[in-house]
């Protein structure tokens, strides 16, 4: 299955195996066609969004979303946050916080910083599932692969 390059790639930012290979299996199971980055820390994630270090050759094709995680290794997930909506380049791209802290003070921090939505991971696999799902549905039908076709969740990066 050829991914649909025109479309945004996904930005995650997570740092567990095991959430990643569970985020790439809901995406997938929901037939996006989008190309997903997966970066393991906030620094890795900056370079890559700005095209420094190893990804200074990278073209810069736009994102359609960022998913953070709150407390990935090296640059905190806030921290990325703040940088993205303070840069009137990224600003625009929607980021959703996915975390397993049900912490107030996160949360609002979160929101005050502009996080398009703020996701409590849950332990239950069908749950974590279905919450990577419903954050495949804020990026739009349009982003789904053809009728008929199933896509496959293509990892550019690690």
């Amino acid at each position: 299955m050829e991914i649909n390059s025109k479309l945004g790639r996904i930005l995650m930012v997570e740092d567990d195996p095991k959430d990643v290979e569970l985020s790439l299996t809901a995406l997938e199971e929901f037939n996006l066609a989008n190309e997903v980055f997966v970066a393991r820390d906030g620094d890795q994630a900056l370079d890559y969004l700005y095209c420094l270090g190893k990804y200074r050759t990278r073209s810069g094709e736009k994102l359609a979303v960022g998913l953070l995680d709150l407390k990935p290794t090296k640059v905190g997930g806030l921290d990325v946050l703040k940088q993205l909506k303070s840069d009137e380049k990224v600003r625009m791209i929607p980021v959703v916080l996915l975390t397993p802290s049900k912490e107030e003070q996160d949360m609002v921090a979160s929101y005050k910083l502009g996080v398009n939505a703020y996701v409590v991971k849950p332990v239950d696999f069908h749950e974590f599932c279905e919450c990577n799902q419903r954050v495949g549905r804020l990026l739009g039908r349009d982003q789904r692969a053809a009728p008929g076709k199933r896509a496959e969740v293509k990892i550019v990066g690690k």
